[in-house]
């Protein structure tokens, strides 16, 4: 590198459904930035991921963080999306041409973020990681193909997730306030301190966008019940099976099979990790759990490392993990809103 060739980056995007995420990786000689975070989730359209709205808060964000490493140029970007895989197409029409026009990338990765979940616990190994916080899904590979299951959202599948555990929890509330069979006393203690009087509870979750984020919330309490309370403590062993079944359907045939578990749900702790592990130990005798090296964000550093390195060995799928050349760009300091929708 010349003295007046800017340094390269690659950067690193997570989003879900608390919003984007974003990290820098720079090389030597530059000040490595702290990860930032976007206010408010990617929105959801017709097309899918809103590409316009995607871009409207990544380049902000990516600016950013040149800015604070001191400059440089980002040669390769690795994003990991909740929903890529089936709501990704106007992402994968839209974003890496803009990001070539207005950052200069020459590589962009578009990932389904148990993707990037998946390369920041294993790496480039085969073995197969649980991804769960407010939804839940499973992939494996064995550097050949990926397997996937449930990661379908909260109406059709998220089994053990955050937003399962949290629904569970406020349905058995709900039975209690009306004193059908199945109900927990606890629990609709919990559900009237966190949202008020039970009848005004459908109010208060079904015109929310964000919904699942928000029957998640209610997943810790479901737990901290759970020691006292039967019913609690059911919901969590019926999200353990659900999990463990989960990573069954993904793990490769092997003598041995590494698992890995990331994400926010498993900060739940004992009342979850311990059917977890008995659970496994039935339904996966011969997987080694190991723990997960980083998070997703980690993993998509990692991807976007490889492919600006030409070293990517985890397998590329149109759905699940694609990479778009978008050549040499001169670069646009267009309006960030160029893209977006209003």
């Amino acid at each position: 590198m010349t003295p007046e060739e800017p340094a390269e980056c690659v950067l690193g995007v997570d989003s879900g459904g608390s919003g984007l995420r974003a990290a820098l990786h720079v090389r030597q000689g530059l000040r490595r930035p702290e990860p930032v975070r976007s206010a408010k989730p990617v929105r959801t359209g017709p097309r899918g991921i809103d590409a316009g709205h995607f871009t409207e808060q990544l380049l902000p964000m990516a600016r950013g963080l040149l800015e604070q490493a001191g400059g440089g140029r980002i040669a390769a970007v690795a994003v990991g999306a909740a929903g890529m895989a089936t709501l990704g197409d106007d992402l994968r029409a839209a974003l890496p041409a803009a990001l070539g026009r207005t950052l200069g990338v020459r590589s962009t990765a578009l990932a389904a973020d148990a993707v990037t979940a998946y390369a920041g616990a294993l790496g480039d190994r085969p073995g197969a990681v649980v991804a769960a916080g407010t939804g839940m899904i499973a992939i494996g590979t064995d550097l050949t193909a990926w397997r996937r299951a449930d990661g379908w959202g909260h109406l059709l599948g998220d089994c053990g997730g955050g937003a399962w555990i949290g629904r569970a929890g406020l349905e058995a509330a709900m039975r209690a306030h009306d004193g059908r069979r199945g109900g927990s006393r606890a629990l609709l203690a919990r559900a009237e301190a966190v949202f008020g009087p039970p009848a005004g509870l459908p109010g208060q979750l079904y015109p929310r966008a964000d919904r699942p984020a928000v029957l998640a919330s209610f997943a810790p309490d479901v737990a901290e019940c759970a020691a006292d309370d039967p019913v609690a403590d059911g919901i969590l062993r019926a999200a353990a099976r659900h999990i463990a079944e989960s990573a069954a359907a993904v793990c490769p045939a092997a003598d041995a099979c590494e698992v890995a578990f990331t994400g926010g749900l498993f900060h739940l702790g004992e009342p979850l990790l311990a059917p977890l592990r008995a659970e496994l130990a039935d339904q996966l005798p011969h997987a080694r759990p190991v723990p997960a090296a980083g998070d997703p964000l980690d993993g998509a550093l990692r991807i976007a490392a490889d492919i600006a390195g030409g070293r990517l060995r985890l397998p590329l799928d149109p759905r699940m993990l694609s990479v778009h050349d978008t050549g040499d760009h001169e670069v646009h300091d267009t309006d960030d809103h160029e893209q977006g929708d209003s």
